[in-house]
């Protein structure tokens, strides 16, 4: 696994439904890209002018929501993850 540096979060994307409530079956190519992921490992935090570091707000296991074009997609053992600066995260489901 992969450790992200600083105030960066690595995101595995939920996937989205594959059938429509009424039984439609979305193919891969048609379904929008997720939005919304679960947090599985965090940077330390971020680095400060001063050299003092401020820890994320963000924590594993969380689930996040992001907007549908940040992060940069990365794929380890053939699974799919995004990394994101906590910054690029719109907010923490509860």
């Amino acid at each position: 696994m992969i450790k992200p540096m600083n105030d960066r979060v690595l995101v595995k994307p939920l996937n989205p439904e594959t059938v429509t409530k009424s039984g439609i079956v979305i193919p891969d190519t048609a379904q929008e890209k997720p939005s919304k992921g679960t947090v599985v490992r965090v940077g330390p935090g971020r680095i400060l002018s001063d050299g003092s570091v401020v820890e994320l707000t963000v924590r594993e296991n969380d689930t996040v929501l992001y907007a549908k074009h940040d992060g940069i997609p990365v794929k380890i053992e053939e699974e799919d993850y995004l990394v994101l600066k906590e910054d690029e995260l719109l907010g923490i489901f509860e």
